[in-house]
């Protein structure tokens, strides 16, 4: 997704297309990491020093909610990034210390879902944390 696709999707849903919105999309779009709420409101307050954490935080549930944003907790802290453009399954190495990630192609439901037999799975999420070798440098 970019951010054209999600402004678009947002004016479908009946948001209001704003300045606001668009520059904390075009900021994950730049970034291509996780980021917390508070790393938006970092970078925002600047162009928008009445921004509050608050409205940071409902248009980022917004942008999960429309599927705009992934959503993962790290260290009891929510961090989002944009949903990647792959239509395949996967899932995600992320970096502890700079919160870029890597896509692992590898799906660990295939060899145990033989051992869920009569259970409805609605879904699973499975993600490694570490460092990535440029932060082990």
């Amino acid at each position: 997704m970019n951010v054209n696709e999600a402004m678009n999707l947002l004016k479908e849903q009946g948001y209001k297309h704003t300045g606001k919105r668009e520059d904390m999309l075009q900021m994950f779009s730049d970034h291509d990491k996780y980021l917390t709420a508070r790393d938006v409101l970092e970078q925002m307050k600047e162009n928008y020093p009445g921004l509050s954490f608050d409205t940071i935080y409902r248009n980022l549930s917004v942008f999960v909610e429309l599927g705009i944003l992934e959503m993962t907790e790290l260290s009891g802290e929510k961090h989002f990034r944009f949903t990647c453009s792959h239509k395949e399954h996967h899932h995600h190495f992320i970096c502890l210390d700079c919160g870029k990630t890597k896509e692992i192609e590898t799906c660990p439901m295939r060899n145990i879902e033989s051992s869920f037999k009569g259970y409805d799975i609605s879904g699973h999420k499975f993600e490694i944390y570490g460092r990535c070798p440029d932060c082990i440098q």
